[in-house]
């Protein structure tokens, strides 16, 4: 069986379009079409086999490098395509950092006499606030003629003292219940809010990663929205079927009870045009989903901690 036709039975399988796998993949449909039918002459170059191969694959649900393994004497040779293609790119590099480094120079002349300037603002401003100052300054502390003078033997003033006092030390009390009682609500509400940790970050072009969720509580809702297309399969530990077939924004979005399982599996074939939420909490992917598209994900759900 050649590669191509390997390609489009799993696309088959899925039930997806070639306009599916194009909006998916971003690959012209008769790019995709040529790929099918072993026509690699039609790609824009020989650079470009593989990595069309491999975005297809992913859309499609199989392993892009086993693939590529699999049938590496089909796929067109790489090598001066791929070096004319590095020489470019470092070309390109080298006089797009000369040009930066250039206009970066030609500002630092004009940065220093703008600093100048500033500083020397800033200096006049200083001496002229101190010389405002030092002339409006009284060397001689004379009393206000509606000054009160505090009278120790005075009994009306030190029973008006005595009243403030307590009145201050009952606002301090109630400020510290207050503070105490704020303390103890942020620590119940700490206590009861749902966390995702990942346990095992997977590895390969289609990794496999293991996740908790902390203090999942009594219901469990795992929301999946999205803006494109995907392929989305949803178990739960014991093999039970929730979803399995492509997801479209048209679905988008799609909850999915999973309250009394313990265990839930997510394959996920576009990760980077799928959102997943649980119980209110954003999943992140163990793996950058813009390096690995497909990822596999088990999610174990756990009681809230006591």
């Amino acid at each position: 069986m050649e590669i191509g036709t390997r390609l489009k039975e799993a696309r088959m399988e899925k039930e997806l379009s070639l306009d599916s796998v194009q909006e998916t993949t971003k690959i012209q449909k008769r790019y995709l079409m040529a790929i099918e039918e072993g026509n690699f002459h039609i790609l824009p170059g020989k650079f470009y086999a593989r990595a069309f191969i491999k975005e297809y694959a992913n859309a499609v649900g199989l392993d892009p490098n086993e693939l590529l393994e699999e049938y590496k004497e089909e796929i067109p040779e790489t090598d001066e395509d791929s070096t004319a293609q590095y020489t470019r790119i470092q070309r390109s590099r080298k006089e797009s950092n000369s040009a930066k480094n250039s206009a970066v120079f030609s500002l630092i002349p004009t940065i220093i006499v703008v600093l100048l300037v500033i500083g020397i603002v800033f200096a006049a401003w200083y001496f002229y606030k101190e010389a405002i100052s030092k002339d409006n300054s009284d060397p001689v502390d004379k009393p206000d003629d509606n000054e009160i003078i505090y009278n120790p033997d005075d009994e009306d003033q030190n029973k008006e003292a005595s009243e403030d006092d307590t009145a201050a030390d009952d606002d301090a009390t109630q400020t510290e219940e207050d503070q105490a009682d704020n303390s103890d609500e942020k620590t119940d509400t700490d206590t009861t809010e749902a966390k995702l940790t990942v346990v095992e970050t997977g590895t390969g072009a289609s990794p496999e990663s293991t996740l908790e969720l902390e203090n999942a509580g009594d219901d469990v809702t795992i929301t999946f929205e999205s803006e494109g297309n995907s392929y989305l399969g949803v178990k739960n530990g014991d093999g039970k079927s929730y979803y399995e077939k492509p997801f479209t924004a048209e679905e988008s979005p799609k909850e999915i009870d999973v309250s009394e399982d313990e265990r839930i599996y997510l394959n996920v074939g576009n990760a980077p045009q799928l959102k997943i939420t649980i119980n209110g909490v954003e999943l992140e992917y163990p793996v950058d989903p813009a390096d690995t598209v497909h990822q596999k994900l088990w999610i174990n759900l756990k009681p809230t901690s006591e």
